[in-house]
C-alpha cells in the first residue's frame, strides 16, 4: 500500500544513515572539510576496512557522501554543505539530551575543550571563534540579525577591504545562520563563512590543531581580529 506522504519514506531512509555509531563518526569527522580516506574513516572509528567499506558505500549511495578515486585511494568527503548542515544541526540537537559522558583520559578532555574554542564546521569556523566573530561582526553592523542572516552593505565592503571575494560560483546563500553545537547559538556560514575561514588559514590567521578539526588563532591572527573586529584575544584562549 503506497504510504500517504510520499516523503516519508525517504526521510526514514535518510535517518536510518545516520543511525548507526559508525556512520555517524565518519560523518562528524568529514565536518572538517577535507577528504579522507577509506582507511583514516576506519581508524578513526576504530573499524575494520572491511566494516568500513561497507558503511561507507551506504552513505554515497544515500548522497551524505561524495567519493573520489586517485589511483589505487579512494577518498571520501561529505556531498555538499546541505549534508554539512544537516549532521552538524543533528549534533547541536541530540547533544543536550544526552547522558554525561566525561572524557575518559587527558587527552580527550584537551581535545574537546580545543574544539569547544574553535574548528571548522564543514568549512566555516565554529566553537568559540566562530561566536566571537558572529557577535562581532552583528556589533558593528557589518552583519544583520533580525530576520535571518544577512550582510550590510558596509559588511560587503569589509569583506572586500580584507581582499576576500564573494563572488558567487553556485547557488549557495552568501550568508546563512549554523546552529553551534557547543555555544548552543548561530554562527556565520554559508559563502561568506567559507571565504572568511579559507583567508584566515591561507594567511595564517588560525592554524588547524592536529589531524581533526579544531583551529587556533595564531598571534598574528588575535592582532587582525582585534584591529579589525574589536575581538580581544583573551576571549579566543
Amino acid at each position: 500500500m503506497a504510504h500517504p506522504d510520499p516523503a516519508a519514506p525517504r526521510l526514514a531512509a535518510l535517518a536510518a544513515l545516520l543511525a548507526d555509531d559508525t556512520r555517524a563518526a565518519f560523518c562528524l569527522a568529514l565536518l572538517d572539510g577535507r577528504a579522507w580516506t577509506a582507511g583514516e574513516l576506519a581508524r578513526h572509528a576504530s573499524v575494520a576496512p572491511s566494516t568500513a567499506s561497507e558503511h561507507l558505500h551506504r552513505l554515497v549511495a544515500g548522497g551524505l557522501l561524495a567519493e573520489e578515486r586517485q589511483g589505487r585511494h579512494r577518498y571520501l568527503r561529505l556531498a555538499d554543505e546541505r549534508a554539512a548542515h544537516l549532521v552538524e544541526d543533528l549534533a547541536a540537537r541530540v547533544v543536550p539530551g544526552s547522558p554525561a559522558r566525561p572524557p575518559r583520559t587527558l587527552a580527550a578532555a584537551s581535545a574537546d575543550s580545543a574544539l569547544a574554542r574553535g574548528r571548522t564546521c564543514y568549512d566555516h569556523l565554529a566553537g568559540r571563534l566562530g561566536l566571537a566573530i558572529t557577535d562581532a561582526m552583528s556589533a558593528r553592523g557589518l552583519l544583520e540579525r533580525d530576520t535571518g542572516f544577512a550582510l550590510t552593505r558596509d559588511g560587503v565592503d569589509w569583506f572586500t577591504a580584507l581582499g576576500i571575494a564573494l563572488t558567487p560560483r553556485s547557488r549557495r546563500p552568501l550568508v546563512r545562520s549554523c546552529l553551534d553545537w557547543t555555544e548552543r547559538r548561530p554562527h556565520l556560514a554559508g559563502l561568506a563563512g567559507a571565504a572568511l575561514c579559507r583567508h584566515m588559514l591561507d594567511v595564517g590567521w588560525c592554524v588547524r590543531i592536529g589531524t581533526g578539526r579544531a583551529v587556533r588563532a595564531t598571534a598574528a591572527g588575535e592582532r587582525a581580529l582585534l584591529e579589525h573586529l574589536g575581538i580581544e584575544p583573551a576571549t579566543l584562549r
